[in-house]
C-alpha cells in the first residue's frame, strides 16, 4: 500500500496516543525502520505491558484458541497470552503476512476486540504493523473487510528522529557521525535479490558490533562488518568515512585549503568519499535561488569551483560525478553556470554522458 501522507517516528508516537486508544491501528512500512519498537515505547508510555503476536507464524487456532466441552456444550478457550485479566497493548506485527485463514481469525478481535466469548478487559489496545508489496518482504494481500476495520498510517524514516534517539542510547560514535554526514544513507530502498540493507536496525546492528570489537577493529574487521550490516555502497563508503577519520585528510580542512584531495592510488575509495561528501555539502549550502545568495555563499562557491578544478586533474571521472545530477537532483543552476564558464569540458562531458 502506499500513501501521500506519511509520518515520522515523532509524529507516530502523536498519532498512537491520539488515535489507539479509541479504534485499532494499522502502521505502514518498510523493514528496519522501527515500527515494532515504536509500538513497544508507546505501550511503556500508556502503562500498558504490550504483547506482540507475529502473524507470519500464526495458525488460525493460535488466535481463536481450541475447543472444550462444558456443561454438555463446546466452547473456545483463548491462548493464554490473549487471554488476560488486566488492560494490555496487543501488537498484531506483521499482520498482513499472515494466510487469510488467519487474517479472518482477527475479524472479531481487531473490530469487536473479541475471540469467542473472551473479551479484552476495558483498556487494552490493538495496534497492527506490516510491510509493503514493494518492500521484497513476506505479504499477503489484506482483505478489505480487515483494512476497514483499521485506521492506517505510513511510517518514514526521519533522520533526524533517529539521530535524537541514537544520541540518547549511546549508538557508536562512529554511526552517528557518518549518518550526520550523510543522512541519505540511513535507510535504502529493500534490493530485489539477497543482500544486506541499509535501515535504523541495521545502522543500530553495525553499532552493537563496533562496539563488541573496542580497541580490537581493525581495517579487516570494520570493513566486513559493514558489509555485513548494510547496503554495499553505503558499506564502502562508511569504510572510507572511518578512514578518513584516521587519517590526515578532512572535508573541513580540504574547503579550508589546509589540504588537498588525498592522489594516491590506495586512496581511490577515501577520494570517493570525500568527492561525495563534497558534492552533498554543496547541495545543502548553496541555496537554488540565486537571490539568496550572501557573501558566504560566494566564498564557498569560488571555493568549490577551486577544488572542483583539483579534482579533475586527480580524477575526471569523480569531478564529473560533482557536477552532475544524481536521482534528479544536482547543484544550483546559478553555480553550474558558473562551473560550465571555468569547466566547459568537464561539464560538457558530463551533458554527454
Amino acid at each position: 500500500m502506499n500513501s501521500p501522507v506519511t509520518v515520522t517516528q515523532k509524529q507516530l508516537a502523536d498519532f498512537l496516543l491520539n488515535v489507539a486508544p479509541v479504534r485499532p491501528v494499522f502502521i505502514w512500512g518498510p523493514p528496519g525502520i522501527g515500527k515494532s519498537s515504536l509500538v513497544a515505547e508507546f505501550a511503556s508510555q500508556v502503562g500498558l505491558p504490550c504483547v506482540s503476536l507475529l502473524g507470519s507464524q500464526l495458525a488460525p487456532e493460535d488466535i481463536i484458541g481450541v475447543p472444550q466441552i462444558v456443561d454438555g456444550t463446546s466452547q473456545f478457550c483463548p491462548p493464554r497470552m490473549i487471554a488476560r485479566s488486566e488492560p494490555y497493548c496487543l501488537f498484531l506485527d506483521e499482520l498482513n503476512a499472515c494466510s487469510h485463514e488467519v487474517q479472518k481469525a482477527f475479524y472479531s478481535l481487531i473490530h469487536e476486540r473479541r475471540i469467542g466469548e473472551y473479551h479484552l478487559p476495558e483498556g487494552s489496545i490493538v495496534i497492527g504493523a506490516g510491510n509493503r508489496a514493494q518492500d521484497s518482504a513476506i505479504v499477503k494481500p489484506m482483505s478489505s473487510a480487515l483494512l476497514n476495520r483499521m485506521v492506517h498510517v505510513h511510517l518514514k524514516v526521519s533522520h533526524r528522529d533517529w539521530l535524537e534517539w541514537a544520541h540518547s542510547t549511546g549508538v557508536h560514535e562512529l554511526v552517528i557521525e557518518y549518518v550526520q554526514t550523510r543522512p541519505d544513507h540511513l535507510w535504502s530502498q529493500p534490493p530485489k535479490h539477497e543482500e544486506p540493507f541499509s535501515t535504523p536496525r541495521s545502522w543500530h546492528m553495525l553499532s552493537d558490533a563496533l562496539r563488541s570489537y573496542t580497541d580490537g577493529l581493525t581495517d579487516e574487521y570494520l570493513e566486513a562488518l559493514a558489509f555485513g550490516c548494510l547496503s554495499p555502497h553505503h558499506a564502502g563508503q562508511f569504510k572510507a568515512f572511518v578512514k578518513q577519520l584516521r587519517s590526515k585528510y578532512r572535508l573541513a580542512a580540504i574547503l579550508k585549503g589546509e589540504t588537498g584531495w588525498p592522489h594516491a592510488p590506495e586512496d581511490r575509495d577515501l577520494l570517493y568519499f570525500l568527492s561525495q561528501s563534497f558534492r552533498a555539502h554543496l547541495i545543502k549550502e548553496l541555496p537554488v535561488d540565486k537571490t539568496a545568495v550572501s557573501g558566504n555563499h560566494r566564498d564557498l562557491a569560488h571555493t568549490g569551483k577551486a577544488l572542483i578544478k583539483e579534482l579533475s586533474q586527480i580524477s575526471f571521472e569523480m569531478a564529473q560525478m560533482v557536477v552532475a545530477k544524481q536521482d534528479g537532483e544536482g547543484l544550483p543552476d546559478w553555480f553550474m553556470v558558473e562551473v560550465v564558464r571555468d569547466l566547459p569540458r568537464l561539464v560538457e562531458k558530463t551533458r554527454a554522458t
